[in-house]
């Protein structure tokens, strides 16, 4: 199995690329969603961050109240950094779960949808290829002021906390224009999803895990010969 991250810039539509991939049956990660999750009341990192934000982030349902959070860790970095202090380690640890959950399934390749690849760097060394999702920033700016209901001052706090999309694109493998329709965008998709669909990764993936497990096991199996300790089943 080999995975394919798909990243970009907030509202550039990445949400609309990786529908695609769950469409052909390929298993969609969300960061996002797991983000969501971690935040529900009672969770760990909703308890972290009522000590750290107070009670001012919460909704009478005791839920985060998320545009409130929002405004106050995009427009101060300080506040920011102890946010992701907070939600990062649980997102990644949760992400390497939900992959190694996955890797029994018999799965040539599965999707990341993660927004913040390239700024964490956390998880770069286990990507296959990356599909960097972009458009102008005109763009992005009206999409995110309508979907969030932000001024426009508030919506280029959160582009400006991110890592310019030109040098996002520059580290990717693949980089889909979503500046026109939607078909569009998704076609690019599709063409990337049969290069993906067509690639003998996951059996050089799967060969050097066979490799790598039989040398352990012959590494364990000769350690315990040389110290007498092989079970009489092991013994040929």
């Amino acid at each position: 199995m080999f995975i394919v991250a798909v990243t970009g810039g907030i509202a550039t539509g990445k949400s609309t690329i990786s529908k695609v991939f769950e469409r052909q049956g390929i298993p969609v990660i969300d960061a996002d969603k797991i983000a969501r999750q971690i935040l529900e009341p009672g969770q760990p990192c909703w308890r972290q961050i009522r000590e750290v934000f107070g009670d001012e982030v919460l909704l009478p349902s005791k839920e985060i109240n998320r545009p409130v959070l929002g405004k106050m860790i995009f427009e101060d970095k300080v506040l920011r950094g102890k946010l992701n202090k907070i939600t990062h380690p649980t997102i990644h640890r949760k992400i390497f779960w939900q992959v190694c959950k996955l890797l029994v399934t018999g799965h040539a390749w599965i999707v990341l949808d993660l927004p913040l690849l390239f700024e964490t760097g956390v998880l770069m060394d286990f990507i296959h290829k990356i599909v960097c999702v972009t458009c102008d920033t005109d763009k992005q700016l009206e999409r995110l002021i309508a979907r969030n209901e932000l001024s426009e001052s508030q919506a280029r706090h959160r582009v400006d906390s991110q890592m310019p999309l030109d040098k996002k694109c520059e580290k990717s493998h693949f980089v889909i224009d979503n500046n026109g329709t939607v078909e569009e965008a998704e076609n690019s998709a599709m063409s990337i999803y049969n290069l993906m669909r067509d690639s003998k990764q996951h059996w050089l993936n799967r060969i050097s895990f066979l490799g790598l497990f039989l040398i352990v096991g012959f590494t364990i199996y000769m350690l315990l010969k040389v110290f007498n300790r092989v079970p009489e089943s092991w013994q040929m």
